[in-house]
């Protein structure tokens, strides 16, 4: 395997079986044509030509808001979804653009709505090089449970400040004070486009470094986390290479990191590729 195969994986991403899901003419997200179906029947969504749109009786933020988490709480119950997640994620018309409604993160995938994130490469210098804090994710979590995954990542709700959400993550993935999270950097961050179970979507991942002391241990403090490891980077390096063992959004940030701290270089025969496919 490789760094590209890495990169590839993460946006595999199909348009045929997919209808646009549209607001005013502007597309929004892209629902799989497998659910289409159940989205029209609930009254919610309604055809415009050759895509989907919210009902005309929904007008205003609140209005559509409150339709979509009714729609989002049934989906759930018919098990067209599997979480509820009391997340608010945006519909926007671009980045940047002001939000028509929130939706429940847990329809985000369905409605193939563009999506935020954030995760920390957390690292330690020591005498023997650099090394990397890794945390595997608990093996009831759900999603990929008991991969690799960062010491710190989750989805960004458009509701919270990121440097507000951060401090949370970090101190509830690793028992991090706030003082210490604070003192991570924004690095940039990795795009992606990828078919999940129920939809398919566009993710944006805010990428921050934090150097750690030697004496730092994490603590999970909300269950997620089932052990922590701190690796030499070569060895994370060469588990995202070679395996499957990590969450398979994390391969793409630590690809990221491994470039920016000289561990990818111009050397490697892929490099313009890997550079490139980290921000499709």
């Amino acid at each position: 395997m490789s760094y590209i195969d890495r990169i590839n994986e993460c946006n595999q991403y199909e348009e045929s079986n997919k209808t646009p899901f549209v607001f005013e003419g502007t597309r929004v997200g892209q629902i799989l044509k497998d659910v289409e179906a159940y989205c029209l029947k609930s009254g919610v969504f309604i055809r415009e030509g050759d895509s989907i749109t919210l009902a005309t009786q929904y007008k205003t933020f609140d209005e559509r808001t409150e339709a979509l988490s009714t729609f989002a709480k049934k989906a759930l119950e018919d098990k067209v979804i599997n979480r509820y997640m009391n997340e608010n994620y945006p519909i926007l018309t671009s980045i940047g653009s002001k939000p028509l409604a929130f939706i429940d993160r847990g329809i985000s995938t369905l409605l193939g709505t563009l999506s935020f994130g954030q995760h920390l490469n957390a690292y330690v210098m020591t005498d023997d090089g650099m090394k990397m804090w890794i945390g595997r994710r608990a093996y009831n979590k759900g999603y990929e449970a008991g991969k690799l995954d960062h010491l710190v990542a989750g989805g960004l709700p458009y509701d919270l400040e990121p440097w507000e959400n951060l401090k949370k993550e970090c101190y509830e993935e690793a028992g991090m004070s706030e003082t210490l999270a604070m003192k991570a950097k924004e690095v940039g961050l990795v795009s992606y486009k990828y078919d999940y179970d129920r939809g398919g979507k566009e993710d944006i991942i805010y990428c921050y470094d934090l150097e750690l002391s030697e004496d730092f241990v994490p603590v999970c403090t909300d269950g997620e986390v089932e052990e922590f490891y701190l690796m030499p980077i070569e060895k994370v390096a060469k588990i995202v290479r070679e395996t499957n063992e990590f969450k398979l959004n994390c391969n793409l940030v630590i690809i990221d990191f491994l470039v920016r701290h000289g561990y990818i270089g111009v050397a490697d025969e892929d490099y313009i590729e890997i550079v490139k496919g980290l921000r499709r």
